[in-house]
């Protein structure tokens, strides 16, 4: 019996081992909808210039004339004539409005709305933003955003100065703030070929990408154009039916391929290799050199009855010590993972790193392109 529940036990480590595995192999790639992305299939910037009321005591101040401007044409456009020097806009703000305009959206949708201080308003808390055309680059206006806002802080001062503030409290959002009132006309269905546009572009990820959705369609319908770009020609089944062409397109798993870069961040020390990374023939050897100088003051007092004066004598000590780190001898064609015991077998830190990496590249053993951010 105990034989038994041995054999079970040992078949169920087998069988989920093997399911590990294929997990593993089947997460080792990526879905084309994750790597690439559909020409013409693309979101547009929205911006418009605004006007925010209801302010308390918080908007811009008495000096900022395009503000007062604003206040002045828009109650001319309702009928109220003032000057400007009968206007206060200490509970009104100048805001830029921002938006972005995703595909496909139809006229009656709602997108939210970024709200920005333009001028010098110490908040925009408890503020209305008022009716606000939102245009594109070609200066037609696609929507419209008004509502209450959320600023999610606040600031708080005194007459002397000083105060309080939580988070951004001149940057605000309108959740649902803005109706699209114009489409961007886009016949998706009457395209007769699809270009998959890379996120990263590689020559031999793109021959990959087209491989596998000729597999996939069973057709030789893929070819890539440059390392950018793959062509779709779409066959007869899928005419005016895209949607499904391109659902059953966007999950075809490959193995996406990059080149070997090592990138770099000084102000911070972070190192980032790629797998493919590798150093030829070199020898590396990693020391610091320590200075350390102590200042004191002694103290010199004359014997008794002497006539001498006391005096006070500085005294220097200086201490200097060096690492003394063995030659690390790398064979060509170390992989990341060698390259990286070594360093660390020698004490290298991840900002000494930096310059580690910077002395390789220059002797001309690295084999990898250095991208320092």
């Amino acid at each position: 019996m105990k034989s038994l529940f041995r054999y079970i036990h040992f078949i169920l480590f087998i069988s989920i081992m093997i399911a590990l595995l294929l997990d593993l192999n089947s997460a080792s790639g990526a879905r084309i909808k994750d790597i690439a992305s559909l020409k013409g299939v693309r979101i547009n910037q929205l911006v418009g210039y605004g006007l925010v009321v209801g302010l308390n005591g918080t908007g811009d101040g008495s000096g900022t004339k395009f503000t007062v401007q604003s206040l002045i044409n828009m109650m001319e456009r309702l009928g109220i004539h003032a000057l400007p020097d009968q206007v206060k806009v200490s509970n009104v703000a100048a805001v830029m409005v921002t938006t972005d305009l995703p595909p496909f959206a139809r006229a009656g949708n709602e997108l939210d709305v970024l709200v920005s201080s333009v001028g010098d308003a110490k908040s925009l808390q408890g503020g209305t933003l008022l009716m606000t055309p939102l245009r594109a680059a070609d200066n037609k206006v696609y929507a419209v955003a008004q509502g209450p806002l959320l600023v999610g802080g606040f600031a708080s001062g005194g007459v002397a100065g000083g105060g309080v503030q939580k988070n951004h409290p001149t940057v605000a959002r309108v959740p649902g703030g803005a109706t699209i009132e114009r489409e961007i006309p886009f016949d998706f269905n009457a395209m007769d070929d699809l270009t998959i546009a890379l996120n990263q572009p590689d020559f031999t990820t793109a021959l990959r990408v087209s491989k596998a959705i000729n597999q996939g369609l069973g057709e030789m319908l893929a070819s890539p154009l440059d390392a950018g770009t793959v062509r779709v020609d779409v066959p007869d089944v899928y005419k005016n039916n895209l949607v499904n062409l391109i659902a059953s397109l966007e999950q075809i798993d490959i193995q996406p391929d990059m080149g070997a870069k090592i990138v770099l961040s000084e102000r911070t020390g972070t190192v980032i290799m790629g797998e493919n990374v590798r150093i030829m023939s070199v020898a590396i050897a990693h020391g610091n050199l320590s200075v350390q100088i102590k200042e004191t003051s002694n103290v010199s007092q004359p014997a008794p009855f002497s006539g001498g004066e006391t005096t006070v004598t500085p005294d220097s000590q200086v201490n200097v010590s060096e690492e003394n780190n063995q030659l690390i001898l790398m064979p060509q064609g170390t992989s990341l993972g060698s390259l990286v015991r070594a360093l660390n077998a020698i004490g290298v830190s991840p900002r000494d790193l930096i310059t580690v990496f910077q002395a390789i590249k220059a002797s001309g053993a690295l084999q990898a392109e250095l991208e320092i951010i």
